[in-house]
């Protein structure tokens, strides 16, 4: 199988339409983004497909919160990371093999959509904003669909964000309504027939940007 997205290429920065954060044009560290799903389209899926999943995971993400966008610090590199799920879809029929640009999200949703678009007869699961808001009584809530990047803005590191296809041998995965990123990777085992990754990157961090571009 191969994905790719007409948004961004692999392994190059993700616009910030397609982002829940972005730097501030008054110098702000981040404020809310487009928040627009990418464009996404898939091919080459085994005969015996029965359905898609789609998501897409951060592995980048702190595994401890103590310097996370405390202004004076900065998230050290060699901190363990773990993943954060930004888009769980699951039940994707068929016969389909793309998204469009910002058809299943397009800004910013207090509380998180309740019913997040998606092709006909897919389910959305939640995402991991729902722990990150938990606390905070303006944004707390089931956040399910997509929600993109905005990671730390202190964060030493580049985040890669992998969007991941999987072609799968039956038409609806055994999942609860309201599933989660491990819920939805034991659904998955057993079933995957080819999976196929782009990867884009994000960062909110000025350092880490000077840096990516001497790189390139």
């Amino acid at each position: 199988m191969q994905i790719h997205s007409d948004s961004f290429a692999d392994n190059t920065p993700i616009p910030a339409e397609f982002a829940f954060g972005k730097p501030g044009d008054a110098g702000e560290p981040c404020v809310l983004s487009a928040n627009r799903n990418p464009q996404l389209a898939w091919r080459g899926a085994p005969p015996a497909t029965q359905s898609f999943a789609l998501v897409c995971i951060d592995r980048d993400v702190p595994s401890r919160g103590d310097d996370v966008n405390q202004a004076g610090r900065s998230v050290p590199a060699d901190l363990p990371r773990v993943d954060f799920a930004h888009w769980l879809m699951i039940d994707i029929p068929r016969t389909c093999t793309a998204i469009a640009a910002g058809s299943c999200s397009d800004g910013v949703t207090p509380h998180g959509k309740r019913d997040p678009h998606g092709p006909a007869g897919s389910r959305q699961g939640r995402n991991d904003y729902t722990g990150w808001f938990a606390s905070d009584p303006a944004m707390a809530g089931d956040w399910l669909g997509y929600d993109g990047p905005c990671p730390p803005w202190n964060d030493s590191v580049l985040h890669r964000y992998r969007f991941r296809v999987y072609a799968l041998d039956t038409a609806r995965l055994d999942v609860a309504q309201m599933f989660g990123w491990p819920e939805l990777q034991n659904a998955l085992r057993g079933h995957v027939l080819s999976e196929a990754e782009i990867v884009g990157t994000y960062s909110l961090n000025p350092a880490v940007k000077q840096v990516r571009r001497q790189q390139e």
